[in-house]
């Protein structure tokens, strides 16, 4: 607990319990894991139940699907890449994605796939860490031609799932079927980028490339329930995965623990979405990067690599362009993803818009998560939940627990 000399107060840490506490009592979010430290003080709290309707109590290693939480801690395997001159920031992806060399990109981004001209150049391993290789999922603008094709060839959806289903090398060939929507290099977009660098480090490395994260990420920090799937001894520490429904506020479940499509290890490990882990976990990989890529006495991540993931890398036009996006979507994303800034493979604050300061880097998910790290403060926050952003309610408690945990801190 804090106590007033190690950064957070203890009625702000109080007040960050109740306020939690009335998002589970609401009824609209079963139950929750949130963490916060400051140097050598952390504080965790666990309130409310597994299930929507009671259950065992959430835990504090309670296993939760990351969603998109994932892409801030899955970019750290091409950076070691990039660490070990195995790869380099501007080589052409060609040599070892093929699918996507000698690209065509549309001459509208709304228009038909048919209608493109060839791009400009190849396609660059920058291009995949910035999220601007001219790939991406605009869910906004589910009419286009290339969204349809996105879901019709099961690039995405298939089995109703967002997240790819089959072998990466069949993903990659269903995808290089497709235009680029923008030309490399020129727009932030979302997601793709993402799924794509996990590919790009298996056949770097020749390895599965959950495994190369679990060697160099994962183990040296201690990140024992981290991964692709949960096993079959750990799954009764993961809740379902609940979708409300829009209308009625209903729970339903769009992933059960047994049985659900994390309970065995995936035909593609996705870098965009696919990791389940815990708190404490998170919070090591958080705290590393906060140490400039140290672990205790282990270095993880050169100190240059962590400056590059996580300060922005976007460029004064693609900057505005993301910026325009996460303003005009705000009542679609109920709020969230307005940061400014993109750096490798998480968003990164370069602009006060809320309690939170410039230079604060993380990312949110689908599934209620949110992890952040804020450098000027030495302060990680992760709150962790199992309701999906069907609904606003997760998203509201994620908002409310950074805008009280920012009152809590005690300078």
């Amino acid at each position: 607990m804090g106590n007033g000399n190690n950064g957070f107060s203890e009625a702000g840490l109080r007040r960050l319990r109740e306020v939690l506490q009335r998002h589970v009592e609401s009824k609209k979010i079963p139950g929750l894991v949130a963490l916060v430290s400051r140097g050598e003080d952390t504080h965790v709290e666990t309130i409310g139940t597994m299930l929507h309707d009671g259950g065992e109590p959430m835990r504090r290693d309670t296993i939760f699907r990351m969603a998109s939480t994932t892409k801030p801690v899955a970019v750290s395997a091409t950076m070691v890449l990039v660490d070990e001159c195995r790869v380099r920031l501007d080589d052409p992806i060609d040599q070892w994605l093929p699918e996507l060399a000698d690209r065509q990109v549309l001459k509208r981004p709304d228009g038909p796939l048919e209608d493109t001209v060839p791009a400009l150049r190849p396609i660059t391993v920058r291009d995949l860490l910035t999220s601007t290789c001219g790939l991406g999922l605009d869910m906004t603008a589910m009419n286009a031609p290339l969204m349809g094709a996105y879901f019709g060839q099961k690039v995405y959806g298939e089995n109703g799932w967002l997240l790819p289903q089959v072998e990466p090398d069949e993903w990659m060939r269903r995808l290089g079927t497709l235009p680029l929507m923008y030309q490399p290099g020129q727009r932030w977009l979302y997601n793709v980028s993402d799924d794509l660098l996990g590919v790009l480090v298996a056949r770097v490395t020749g390895r599965p490339f959950e495994a190369f994260l679990r060697e160099r990420i994962f183990e040296p920090l201690g990140m024992t329930d981290t991964g692709f799937h949960v096993p079959a001894d750990k799954i009764h520490r993961l809740p379902p995965l609940y979708a409300p429904d829009p209308q009625t506020g209903r729970f339903t479940v769009e992933d059960p623990a047994e049985a659900g499509h994390h309970s065995k290890p995936p035909a593609f490990p996705s870098s965009g979405g696919g990791l389940d882990s815990t708190a404490d976990d998170y919070h090591a990989y958080f705290r590393m990067l906060l140490n400039h890529g140290m672990h205790g006495t282990e270095r993880i991540l050169s100190r240059p690599a962590v400056e590059l993931m996580t300060t922005n890398r976007l460029t004064p036009e693609q900057l505005a362009a993301r910026e325009t996006w996460a303003r005009n979507v705000v009542h679609l994303s109920h709020g969230q993803g307005q940061h400014g800034g993109w750096g490798f493979g998480m968003a990164v604050r370069t602009y006060r818009g809320d309690y939170a300061p410039v230079g604060q880097f993380g990312w949110d998910g689908g599934a209620g998560t949110t992890t952040y790290a804020d450098p000027h403060n030495q302060l990680v926050g992760i709150l962790l939940t199992q309701t999906g952003m069907s609904t606003p309610d997760s998203a509201r408690a994620i908002h409310d627990f950074w805008t009280t945990l920012y009152q809590a801190l005690d300078d």
